[in-house]
C-alpha cells in the first residue's frame, strides 16, 4: 500500500528534538525521516513549516513569514512544505512585504500549501489578518491547513484553536479548501461535524498521540480512548475526506501507522493513506503524477 503522510515536521525546534531525544525515539533528520518512510511504503511527505528564533521561543512571535521547514538547509526531495503564517507580522508596518514573500514561495514547485497555527497565535482563524492569505490561496489553489485542538505548547490559548472556528471560515471561503489537523482533538465531534457540514473542509488524523510504541499501546489498549476517536469518523462517515498524517516527530513512522489502522475500517486504507492527500494537494499531484491516483 503506497501512502503519503499529509503531516510532518523538519523545523529547527527545541520541543521537536526534545520529544525525538526523550519521547518517540525517533532520529530528527531528514535522513532518519527517509529511513522510516522507506521501511514503511511512504512515497511522499508534506512537511508543516514553523520557525523559533531562539530555542524554545515556539510560538515565537518574532519569526519571519513565511516560516518553512529550516532543520537542514535544503528541502529534501520526498517532501513538500506548507509554509507556516505568523500572523503577528501582517498588522504592522512590514506587512506588505510579509505578503510579498508569502506570494513567492507560494510560486515554488514545492510549496504544497499555507499553515495557520491557530491556538499558538492569538488569532481567530475567521480574523480579518488572515485575508491576504485567504486571497493567495484562491489565487495559487493551495489549501489551507489549520492547527485546531490541543497545542503542544502551554502558552497556546485553546480558545483560538477550537475547531467550531473553521466553520465560519468555510463559509466564507468557499473557493478554498482547508484542513483542520488532529480533527480537533479532544473536539473530535465538533471536528467530525464541521468536515461533514462543508464540503471544502477536510481533516488529518495526525499528532493524536504522542510517544514510542509503548505509550502508545497504553492508549490503544484503552477502549474509552479509542471510542473517543472512533466515535467521531464514525459520526462523519466521509472516510474520502480524512488524511493520514503522523506528525513526525512526535511518534514513529510505523507506530502511528498501525495506530491508526485500528481508527479506520480497512476498505478505507486506500482512501485515508494515500488517495484523500492526492486529491487535496494539487502539488502531490504535480510530483507524483495525475495517473498515480
Amino acid at each position: 500500500m503506497k501512502i503519503i503522510d499529509a503531516h510532518i515536521h523538519l523545523s529547527r525546534i527545541a520541543s521537536f528534538q526534545h520529544t525525538a531525544d526523550h519521547k518517540s525515539f525517533v532520529t530528527y533528520t531528514s535522513e532518519g525521516l527517509k529511513r522510516e518512510f522507506d521501511e514503511c511504503g511512504v512515497v511522499l511527505g508534506i512537511g508543516m513549516g514553523v520557525t523559533e528564533q531562539t530555542d524554545g521561543a515556539f510560538p515565537d512571535y518574532t519569526s519571519p513569514n513565511p516560516m518553512p521547514l529550516d532543520l537542514e538547509d535544503e528541502l529534501p526531495d520526498f517532501l513538500l512544505e506548507c509554509v507556516g503564517i505568523n500572523p503577528n507580522l501582517l498588522i504592522n508596518d512590514r506587512a506588505e512585504r510579509e505578503i510579498q514573500a508569502i506570494e513567492l514561495a507560494l510560486q515554488k514547485p514545492t510549496t504544497a500549501g499555507i499553515k495557520l497555527y491557530a491556538g499558538y497565535y492569538p488569532y481567530y482563524v475567521y480574523d480579518k489578518v488572515y485575508g491576504p492569505i485567504y486571497e493567495l490561496a484562491a489565487q495559487y489553489k493551495v489549501p489551507v491547513v489549520i492547527h485546531t485542538g490541543d497545542t503542544y505548547s502551554p502558552r497556546g490559548l485553546l480558545k483560538y484553536s477550537h475547531p467550531l472556528t473553521v466553520d465560519e471560515l468555510a463559509v466564507a471561503n468557499r473557493n478554498v479548501n482547508f484542513m483542520i489537523c488532529h480533527i480537533g482533538d479532544p473536539w473530535v465531534m465538533d471536528g467530525a461535524e464541521v468536515i461533514s457540514k462543508n464540503d471544502n473542509v477536510f481533516g488529518d488524523i495526525s499528532g493524536l498521540q504522542v510517544g514510542n510504541q509503548v505509550l502508545f499501546n497504553k492508549f490503544q489498549n484503552e477502549p474509552l480512548y479509542m471510542d473517543h476517536l472512533r466515535r467521531s469518523l464514525v459520526f462523519a462517515d466521509r472516510y474520502d475526506k480524512i488524511l493520514f498524517g503522523t506528525d513526525w516527530p512526535l511518534a514513529p513512522i510505523d507506530v502511528y501507522i498501525n495506530f491508526v489502522k485500528m481508527l479506520v475500517p480497512e476498505q478505507h486504507y486506500e482512501d485515508v493513506f494515500y488517495n484523500n492527500a492526492f486529491r487535496v494537494f494539487p502539488k502531490v499531484q504535480e510530483r507524483l503524477g495525475k495517473n498515480n491516483a
